[in-house]
């Protein structure tokens, strides 16, 4: 069983909402990665009765934990205090501490406030943690069956004392084996619907499952022990990536670098030697924005009005059959910018430009390549910001699904 591991963060700035907790994410995301289970992210303010009591409580409950905060050299900086309260420890001037300190300032040209003097009080036997971009130095102690860790809140050193001491010290004091945390990718498919699929397949009880939603992606987490085998692993994943199909467009795990729909993209549209044009009304140009810095992209248009449109491309336009417009477009552009594939994006809603519509907006993304076409329509709803969110996500996914089964189909000739 894997240790467990809390983040206690310190400061009203905190628990008021004025500062997003981003080192409690971080310290998170390093822990995994070692192999702890991260138990519980607490925060609590510039109180010192408050602090004293959580302190207790995690002791009572934890292997480990690292606490972010609270070092600095104001009045409401109380970390130190409140270790010397809880665990009964007087707090002790370290003169290398205080050396240091005062060389930060000196090498500054600035005098050193007297108040700074307090960051040099540590608590007895604790390990200090020298800090070489800041003033306030960190410190690490056990009490009760919990080993601590103390450093300043500010992001970047935060990161550099946990980095050159912390994962270190975790490393000799702990046997860890990470576990393997293998993320599924989808696009085009509910949450809902993801778990009738999974519901047919028997998730081993040992094997942690959770779902991530943001717009237009639902992510599929699986946290395997780290002595699962690996052919287990390889094969559950493999079962539920099959039974979701084709709204599968990657699958990451812990010894990757994440990729979004944009890189898998890029990817498929390299390897495969293409080139795209494309055409935008609801997206107004996000869709193109995604794609800036790839070669591939050989043409942009970006237009409201499909009359207009119609027109400079000296192409058909049927009102009553806006598929049949797309394809004229598709062969125009692909013509015009010498490109093989065309992704082409039209509404003919009136209303997109009105943010604060509640109706929605049937779009039509066809991609054209080589006088084959293929076609999706989809109603988005929410304000214009949504909606172009959506179209652009829509049409990137249709020449994804494209460029997927096409590898597919080259694998199994």
């Amino acid at each position: 069983m894997n240790p467990t591991l809390e983040i206690f963060s310190q400061g009203e700035e905190i628990v008021t909402g004025q500062v997003v907790d981003t080192n409690a994410a971080w310290l998170s995301q390093q822990a995994v990665n070692m192999g702890f289970t991260v138990t519980r992210h607490t925060a609590v303010g510039d109180k010192l009765e408050d602090l004293t009591q959580v302190l207790l409580d995690i002791s009572a409950r934890a292997d480990c934990c690292i606490c972010t905060g609270g070092l600095g050299p104001t009045s409401d900086d109380l970390t130190a205090e409140a270790v010397a309260t809880a665990f009964a420890v007087p707090l002790v001037f370290d003169e290398i501490a205080y050396a240091q300190i005062a060389q930060f300032f000196h090498h500054r040209n600035r005098d050193m406030p007297e108040c700074n003097r307090k960051q040099a009080l540590l608590p007895q036997g604790s390990i200090r943690l020298d800090n070489h971009t800041g003033t306030a130095p960190g410190f690490a102690l056990k009490h009760g069956r919990c080993w601590f860790a103390f450093v300043p809140g500010v992001p970047s050193e935060m990161r550099q004392l946990f980095l050159d001491h912390i994962q270190p010290m975790l490393a000799s004091r702990f046997t860890l084996l990470p576990d393997k945390l293998i993320t599924i990718k989808t696009i085009g498919i509910g949450e809902s619907d993801l778990q009738e699929r999974i519901n047919t397949i028997g998730i081993p009880s040992q094997v942690k499952l959770g779902f991530r939603a943001e717009l237009g992606e639902v992510q599929i987490k699986l946290l395997f022990p780290g002595d699962y085998p690996d052919e287990g692993r390889e094969t559950l994943t493999n079962r539920i990536a099959a039974s979701i199909g084709d709204a599968v467009y990657t699958i990451e795990d812990t010894g990757h670098p994440p990729g979004d729909l944009v890189s898998v993209v890029d990817q498929l549209m390299t390897i495969g030697g293409h080139t795209l044009a494309i055409m935008e009304t609801v997206s107004h140009g996000l869709l193109a924005a995604k794609l800036v810095g790839t070669t591939w992209l050989q043409n942009a248009l970006i237009e409201q009005s499909i009359e207009s449109l119609t027109h400079r491309l000296q192409v058909d336009y049927h009102p009553d059959d806006l598929v049949a417009t797309a394809k004229a477009i598709a062969m125009a552009m692909q013509k015009n910018s010498g490109a093989d594939m065309a992704l082409i994006q039209l509404t003919s809603s009136s209303g997109i430009a009105d943010s604060n519509q509640k109706q929605g907006t049937t779009v039509i993304s066809l991609l054209g390549v080589n006088n084959q076409f293929t076609h999706a329509v989809r109603t988005l709803v929410g304000d214009i910001n949504r909606k172009q969110q959506q179209s652009a996500l829509l049409s990137l996914d249709l020449l994804r699904r494209h460029l997927q089964a096409n590898a597919i189909d080259r694998e199994k000739s």
